[in-house]
């Protein structure tokens, strides 16, 4: 997995799409972390939460298996 920026011909750099998904996926990630840690004390937020933490978690499975896999 190379989430490191590549070079443009000109020298440039550019952020590829993978890098961007995975950057959006890190912060649903703290963001889910965030809404279990503010509905500690209500059973149904609380669950919801660590279910969209779950989903998060989930999606970016993918990130980390070779290619191919």
């Amino acid at each position: 997995m190379s989430l490191g920026f590549h070079r443009k011909s000109d020298g440039s750099r550019r952020i590829s799409n993978r890098q961007i998904d995975f950057l959006g996926w890190i912060l649903f990630m703290f963001s889910a972390g965030s809404f279990v840690v503010a509905s500690i004390g209500n059973l149904w937020a609380t669950a919801g939460s660590i279910f969209f933490l779950v989903a998060c978690v989930v999606f970016i499975i993918p990130f980390f298996r070779k290619d191919g896999a």
